[in-house]
C-alpha cells in the first residue's frame, strides 16, 4: 500500500471505536512521508484495502520513532492527518490530543521529537498553534 499523494509507504491501523468519529475509516492508514491519513478499508478508491486485519497495537516506527504505542499512537497519527487544515479540524485535534494524553502520551514531547520534514503541513507552525490552543 502506498500513499496516493506522494507514493510513500503507508502504515495501516485499526481505529478504536472511541476515536472513529475523528478517522477517515475504521481501518485507517498514515503516510510515512507526508503524514496524511486515508481510509484503508476499501472506502477510499486511491488506497488499496488492507488484505489482513491491522494490528491492535500498530507499530508506527516506520513513520517516526517518536510515536507511542497503543491508543495514544493511534490518536496522534489521526492528529497528524488533520494538521494540514488545523483551523477546520480544531475540535477534532483537541479531542484527539486529550485522548492521547489520557492514554499516557506526552503530546508536546511527541511534537518536539517528530521529524516531519516532508509533512504536508508546516510542523513548526502547527507546534506553535498547538501550544496556543492547549
Amino acid at each position: 500500500m502506498s500513499c496516493p499523494r506522494c507514493d510513500a509507504p503507508l502504515v495501516a491501523f485499526a481505529v478504536p471505536l472511541v476515536l472513529r468519529e475523528h478517522a477517515p475509516a475504521a481501518t485507517t492508514a498514515v503516510c510515512t512521508r507526508c503524514l496524511r491519513t486515508f481510509a484503508a478499508d476499501g472506502s477510499h478508491e486511491a488506497v488499496d484495502p488492507v488484505a489482513e486485519d491491522p494490528p491492535a497495537d500498530p507499530d508506527f516506527s516506520a513513520v517516526d520513532s517518536a510515536f507511542p504505542g497503543g491508543e495514544a499512537g493511534v490518536a496522534l497519527a489521526l492528529v497528524c492527518g488533520q494538521l494540514e487544515s488545523f483551523a477546520l479540524n480544531r475540535a477534532s485535534v483537541e479531542a484527539l490530543v486529550e485522548h492521547a494524553e489520557r492514554s499516557g502520551a506526552d503530546v508536546f514531547a511527541f511534537f518536539e521529537r517528530l521529524d516531519a520534514a516532508d509533512a504536508e503541513f508546516d510542523l513548526d507552525r502547527r507546534r506553535a498553534a498547538l501550544l496556543d490552543v492547549l
